[in-house]
């Protein structure tokens, strides 16, 4: 028998809402536009444990920015999750060089006694507000152009049920996303399901965080480089 050669599955976020609601026992000829407005609203609090739990590789983009002379303090997009690394590109003659950046704790920056010392920037701060803010240090210079490239884990995209909308995920979190929507629907609903959806999602999490990482060693050791300008 052959296979199907096809490699589409991604049913609307709507479908897998049924499929949720079929693992507490509530069928779709049950469901009411009180059963979807719920699930809504927990399909989003969903992605909110996701993106606290990490890591979602598939949510990885590259944001860039122009430093300006003198200006230590930048926004960030508020979709910003997580610094997965900062690297900086110095432009001098028509040559560019890349060099990464080491981040600085809240204390680690309140230390500094300067922090308006221009130089290359060779550090940073984030400070992790609704609309997050990074600031440099030393703060960029007029030696040379600086490009701040930041590899960064974002928010997951709204779950929207009307209009046959898709998830803002991968195939291989799908089973994620049913399993932990049905385990907060039983809180609603199905009380006596909540055990077993809660041990289904934990299930479902541990086989997808385990394949959903970067296949590359750890490393410790202590770096005792004078690396600061």
């Amino acid at each position: 028998m052959a296979s199907s050669g096809t490699y589409a599955y991604n049913p609307a976020a709507s479908n897998l809402v049924l499929s949720a609601y079929g693992r507490i026992g509530i069928r779709r000829t049950e469901i009411t536009a009180q059963h979807m407005a719920d699930a809504e609203t927990e399909s989003n609090l969903v992605q909110v444990k996701l993106s606290n739990q990490q890591p979602n590789l598939w949510t990885d983009e590259l944001y860039t920015v122009t430093l300006v002379e003198g200006t230590a303090t930048y926004t960030l997009p508020a979709r910003l999750i997580a610094i997965q690394a900062a690297y900086i590109t110095t432009s001098n003659g028509g040559v560019s060089s890349d060099r990464i950046m080491w981040p600085l704790s809240t204390f680690e920056y309140a230390a500094l006694p300067s922090k308006t010392t221009e130089g290359v920037p060779t550090s940073y701060w984030l400070n992790m507000q609704i609309t997050p803010q990074i600031s440099f240090w030393p703060v960029p210079d007029a030696n040379a152009t600086y490009t701040l490239n930041l590899r960064m884990v974002r928010q997951i995209q709204d779950v929207s049920l009307p209009g046959g909308a898709n998830l803002d995920m991968p195939y291989r979190w799908l089973d994620v996303f049913v399993a932990e929507l049905a385990y907060r629907l039983s809180r609603i609903y199905a009380a006596d399901k909540e055990a077993a959806r809660k041990q289904d999602a934990q299930e479902a999490w541990d086989n997808a965080s385990r394949e959903d990482q970067e296949k590359v060693p750890n490393y410790i050791q202590p770096d005792l480089s004078g690396y600061y300008r």
